[in-house]
């Protein structure tokens, strides 16, 4: 029977995939890991590999089409003489595919998964929503009935996931008013969020979806859609807004942006520390390499390289700063691959520069601008964006003086490059001089160091910084 491939995670904080090329169609042979499609994100480019031999039997996402993170893009038939084989394919393509045919069960479909199933299949085990009810009704009777509250109009009508279908119940949605903007005219999460927030800001005349919960009131559901909807009452100030004011729709990037940094701030208890750095030495060998680097090398010589060269050297020495926690302890990563967070137009993007601790200035300058330009024109692969151990932000490069970033999980800790200017600095005892000067700052997770160790750390970049060899080779 057909196996449906869903778009996949491509990334933390995506939530969303274009299909730029189908590789296959159908009718073509394909092997397992060999690449189907090209999907381009907010963030990267990505060849969407096949999980098993077959033959393409379906694309069901066109070529530019936007699909939502585990929504299906096409299907492929990995054996039509052998439906026992094909039997398991279902459950690898969406676990919720069990519960979906056991609530239809009703539709002669869907047991006899040969055929019939290969559309209807991505749709229907989305429905298994309706298993979510049951366990909020506990102990009341009629089980059932909520579908019909929840959405206004009966969830029958339409194909929600889960996820979709608890947002729906949870914020009182009526579907007949939100538009979708999923395959075939099919509600996302995306679609529901905007809607509630239209209609929470009086854009919507939708109270009355408030009214339809009542009904569902007298069973289980409401009270526990209460004590989840809890934590979306903050969009009520909206309203407050000035007569002139507008909103802005959140795009999907500055969404899942917004969700990282709040699960980041929620997740661990951030610290804080800055010092200043005299960068008279790196400042020196600078200005005088910076002319020849550029001939030889191809990219400017900033201070970024010199400073994530010796963050990559205090990492080594302090190495709970290359870190993440765990239920089982705090993990210390072997590996260096430092993160270098990147600021785009409308979005933010960290590519990662792997083993960064044995490169030179020269290695880390090339590669570091390579990923930048490739972050700008949205070029980056899945894996450049992904498995960074510790973070560095050159907030100088934005004109920033003094940051406090947030740790980009599940990291232990984030540092900040900020604007070298020049500054009257004591020297020698009494002595006033000018100084190149630099804010490094870092923001620590707590759980993970105290302030002990975390101040050794930029105590040991600072010192790394200021005795740096004026003669030292960059290649």
């Amino acid at each position: 029977m057909p196996l449906t491939v869903n778009m996949p995670q491509l990334g933390e904080s995506v939530t969303e995939g274009t299909i730029a090329r189908w590789l296959k169609h159908p009718g073509d042979p394909i092997a397992k890991y060999e690449s189907i499609a090209e999907v381009v994100t907010d963030k990267v480019n990505a060849e969407i590999p096949a999980p098993a031999d077959g033959t393409m039997a379906e694309l069901i996402a066109p070529e530019g089409a936007v699909v939502a993170v585990g929504e299906p893009i096409c299907s492929i038939e990995t054996g039509a003489s052998a439906p026992a084989d094909a039997a398991p394919a279902p459950a690898a393509d969406a676990q919720p595919a069990p519960a979906a045919d056991a609530q239809p069960a009703p539709a002669a479909d869907a047991q006899p998964a040969p055929a019939p199933a290969a559309q209807p299949a991505p749709p229907e085990p989305e429905p298994a929503a309706t298993p979510i009810p049951a366990a909020a009704v506990a102990g009341q009777p009629a089980p059932a009935q909520p579908a019909v509250p929840e959405t206004g109009n009966g969830a029958g009508d339409y194909h929600l996931t889960p996820a979709v279908r608890m947002l729906v119940r949870e914020h009182g949605v009526r579907l007949s008013e939100v538009t979708g903007s999923g395959i075939g005219g099919r509600i996302t999460k995306k679609d529901v969020l905007e809607y509630v927030q239209r209609r929470d800001a009086g854009e919507i005349a939708a109270r009355a979806a408030t009214t339809a919960a009542p009904a569902a009131q007298p069973e289980a559901p409401a009270p526990a859609a209460t004590a989840q909807a809890a934590p979306p009452a903050p969009a009520q100030p909206a309203p407050s807004r000035g007569e002139g004011d507008t909103v802005v729709p959140l795009t999907p990037a500055r969404r899942s942006i917004a969700e990282h940094m709040v699960r980041s701030r929620q997740t661990s208890p951030h610290a804080y520390l800055m010092v200043e750095v005299d960068m008279s030495a790196v400042s020196a060998l600078r200005e005088r390499e910076r002319a020849e680097f550029e001939r030889r090398n191809g990219v400017k010589l900033t201070f970024l390289p010199f400073v994530a060269r010796v963050v990559c050297e205090a990492l080594r020495r302090h190495p709970t700063l290359n870190a993440s926690w765990s239920a089982e302890g705090i993990v210390l990563k072997h590996d260096i691959h430092l993160g270098i967070a990147v600021a785009l137009q409308e979005s933010l993007v960290v590519p990662v520069v792997r083993h960064a601790d044995r490169l030179s200035i020269a290695g880390l300058a090339t590669t570091m601008a390579d990923l930048g330009e490739r972050a700008r024109s949205n070029h980056l692969k899945l894996d450049e964006i992904q498995g960074g151990t510790f973070t560095l932000n050159n907030t100088g490069a934005l004109g920033a003086v003094m940051t406090q970033a947030i740790i980009n999980q599940p990291q232990a800790g984030i540092m900040t490059m900020d604007l070298v200017v020049k500054r009257p600095v004591v020297v020698d005892g009494d002595k006033i001089a000018i100084r190149p000067v630099m804010n490094l700052g870092l923001s620590f997770d707590h759980r993970i160091n105290d302030g002990l160790p975390a101040t050794a750390f930029v105590r040991t970049v600072k010192q790394l910084l200021e005795s740096f060899d004026e003669n030292a080779a960059l290649l």
